[in-house]
């Protein structure tokens, strides 16, 4: 049985609940994408069959295969990643998902108006394959045999692929199968690519060959013969076979050493299947003594793997006759690994249920590192390989940029974190958990401890060394000092010492209510009850706004007292003389029918033009203006009706009349939504004067003061705001 073989076989009891899995997907496919035809021409269905095909001649697990049939109903679904968990299961309906998005980036990829767009928009996708990889490693495989069978589909029907289409197979499939160690998936791409790029040319060398099929196969045949004679007399159990020569490597090495076809001698090639390490050279040293080895023409990458896992022996002799021979040596176990790649392999048979989703329980993490770095320098080369800096346009300049912009460090368990070229140990910490960030007390690069200031390069594998609980220092905040480099971790630490100062001012506000209660004679009396008579939604909101004596005792105890003499926001109304009404905050109110009061506006809803207002008449304050809709004006009008008086705004095309706006906004936490939501405003050209944070998880709480003469202009910047990616919600406090 052929290594190829062994790996498909599985017992009875494991085939069939992997075999229904992949059948109940292709079921459940089937309804929905039956009639789907692919941007590539493909149907839907046939293509998703073909890459469940290859997806089980690498050796992928069901859950991969299954994936072939239902990440292509995801755009058929309301809410996929929902109703794929129901039916399948959370980590099979994100392995969907995620293959989906990178289906899109790829199309977007393939868009590029010039090569220097093109070469930028394929590093971007190799990006995100290896973030995507990082998560699940079998999002690469994924791809690759989609990849893989699209061209198939070409060649078969003799369609003109795309250019872009093409190019992308060459500069990213083709090269990420390699880092895989996909040897079988990588030969095969290549040579699709290249017959479908350049038909006459693969046509031409094809039919060379063909013409000399005769010849090279009774070369092969005799030293196969003679070759497995020899190795039986010397005791060395091994399998002989004839390699095929790929036709693109082929013209690859006419181009690289301006050969003709005929020059080309090593169009023969044998392989030597043994049982273990030492036959392998045991059947080199036969080989050697038979025929002539050609110099600088044998690699040990037995003794020194490739860096993608691969390992054999090759070596390049010529026969007695003058015929030249391309040798490979391995074992079985090296066979399969080269055909099919440590990806397809990785931690699933070891770590249970919970393997490919960064969770790994006994995985092999030095590999899944080694191979990690594998795509990271393929992202490196991709971005590096733009055209010579000399050159001086601006495009070039924008894509070194970009590619000098971002570093990509790995963690023990070989998940990527994208991060800020220049980035911290702490900017680490924090990318991967605001907790952790928090207790970030040190950090081990590739095992040896550094300092939390040290610059992060790409490649690296960083551990955070954390204490159990804690919070971060002060001095993280310090630009000079060089803690953290990343908005997103200094918004985390700033959040972290505004929800000290809320909590200590909650404190000292509760303690203010209490003794006041105590004081009236009313500690039985519901807090909660009180924050909901006064106007607010949770007691620690009315704690906090005494705490910072932004709501007066005097409207509690009037409240408890219910005195009708005593006014709900103070116990006395003072008049002031006439006189010019001041303008506050740059603009004008006027109270109907009273001539001039003195006038502010109420910090708790902050109004403006052209909202409709209200007021209320305080101690020696005057008249306080709420907007008509805020929840506190409501209740102290409710209570006190005879202070409420009527208002309306004066010299509203005043443009030089400014008024505080607060902006309230909900959204995902990620790297850089602050700027672009200052972005918005900035493009809208509305004034920030004041910006607080709050990260809970994922979820950012964000409130921004703004000053605008007109309240009417939020509408569309609200809009945009919601429109960032991320936001979930964006309105007007």
């Amino acid at each position: 049985m052929s290594p190829n073989q062994s790996v498909a076989v599985r017992s009875a009891a494991q085939a069939e609940p992997a075999d229904q899995r992949i059948d109940q997907a292709r079921a459940y496919a089937l309804a929905l994408i039956d009639t789907v035809v692919l941007e590539t021409g493909e149907p839907a269905l046939e293509h998703a069959d073909g890459v469940s095909a290859i997806l089980r001649e690498i050796g992928a697990d069901a859950d991969a295969q299954a994936a072939a049939y239902l990440n292509l109903v995801v755009p058929q679904l309301a809410h996929p990643q929902d109703q794929l968990s129901k039916h399948f299961g959370e980590a099979l309906a994100t392995l969907s998902v995620e293959t989906r998005k990178l289906v899109e980036v790829s199309r977007m990829a393939r868009g590029g108006p010039d090569e220097a767009e093109l070469r930028r928009r394929h590093t971007e996708l190799v990006r995100r394959l290896l973030l995507g990889f990082s998560r699940d490693l079998r999002v690469a495989l994924l791809r690759l045999a989609s990849r893989l069978q699209s061209l198939r589909y070409f060649t078969r029907t003799k369609q003109a692929a795309p250019a872009a289409f093409l190019a992308e197979s060459m500069e990213v499939y083709a090269p990420l199968a390699n880092r895989l160690g996909i040897w079988q998936v990588k030969w095969e791409m290549e040579d699709l690519s290249f017959r479908l790029m350049q038909p006459e040319v693969y046509k031409d060398i094809a039919r060379k060959l063909d013409e000399r099929r005769v010849e090279r196969e009774q070369g092969i045949s005799t030293a196969i013969t003679l070759l497995q004679k020899e190795l039986q007399r010397q005791h060395i159990a091994a399998e002989v076979v004839g390699r095929p020569k790929h036709i693109y490597s082929i013209w690859r090495k006419m181009q690289g050493k301006h050969l003709q076809f005929e020059q080309v001698m090593d169009l023969r090639a044998l392989r030597i299947i043994v049982g273990d390490v030492s036959a392998c050279y045991a059947a080199l040293s036969v080989v050697h003594s038979m025929w002539a080895s050609l110099p600088d023409e044998f690699d040990d990458y037995i003794a020194k793997p490739k860096p993608n896992g691969y390992q054999s022996l090759h070596t390049v002799v010529r026969t007695d006759s003058g015929q030249i021979f391309e040798i490979q040596i391995r074992t079985a176990a090296m066979h399969a690994h080269a055909e099919q790649g440590s990806a397809a392999h990785w931690a699933y048979k070891e770590a249970g249920a919970k393997g490919y989703q960064g969770q790994t329980q006994a995985g092999d993490y030095q590999s899944r590192i080694a191979l990690a770095r594998q795509l990271l320098a393929l992202q490196q080369e991709l971005a590096g390989a733009d055209a010579p800096a000399s050159s001086g346009t601006s495009t070039d300049r924008a894509v070194e940029s970009d590619a000098e912009d971002r570093i990509f460090v790995l963690t023990p368990q070989a998940r990527i974190v994208e991060l800020a070229r220049g980035a911290t140990p702490v900017d680490f910490a924090y990318a991967l958990h605001t907790d952790l960030g928090h207790r970030c007390r040190g950090a081990r690069v590739d095992g040896a401890l550094i300092p939390l200031t040290t610059p992060l390069r790409s490649g690296q594998t960083v551990e955070i060394v954390a204490a159990k609980e804690g919070g971060p220092s002060r001095d993280w905040l310090n630009a000079e000092l060089g803690y953290l480099r990343s908005p997103r971790a200094r918004a985390k630490v700033r959040a972290w010492f505004n929800q000290l100062a809320q909590e200590q001012t909650i404190a000292k506000g509760r303690a203010q209510v209490e003794r006041l209660l105590q004081r009236e004679g009313k500690t039985s009396f519901n807090l909660q009850s009180l924050a909901d008579g006064l106007g607010f939604r949770t007691a620690d909101e009315l704690f906090e706004r005494v705490g910072k004596d932004e709501f007066s005792q005097r409207q509690i105890e009037a409240y408890l007292r219910a005195d009708p003499a005593t006014s709900a926001a103070d116990e006395s109304l003072v008049f002031p003389s006439g006189g010019a009404v001041p303008k506050k905050q740059g603009g004008q109110v006027l109270v109907v029918g009273m001539g001039s009061l003195l006038t502010q506006l109420a910090a708790c809803c902050k109004p403006a033009p052209p909202d409709a207002i209200g007021g209320f008449v305080t101690r020696e304050k005057g008249v306080t203006v709420h907007r008509a809709s805020c929840q506190n004006f409501r209740n102290i009008a409710r209570q006190h009706p005879e202070r409420v008086i009527a208002v309306t705004w004066a010299g509203q095309d005043d443009a030089s009349a400014l008024y505080p706006i607060d902006l309230e906004v909900s959204a995902t936490d990620r790297q850089g939504l602050l700027r672009d939501i200052s972005d918005v405003l900035t493009q809208e050209r509305i004034n920030v004067i004041a910006v607080s944070t709050r990260s809970v998880g994922d979820l950012a709480q964000m409130r921004f003061t703004v000053q605008l003469a007109n309240s009417a202009k939020l509408k569309r910047a609200l809009k945009l705001i919601a429109d960032v990616p991320g936001v979930l919600k964006a309105s007007r406090k």
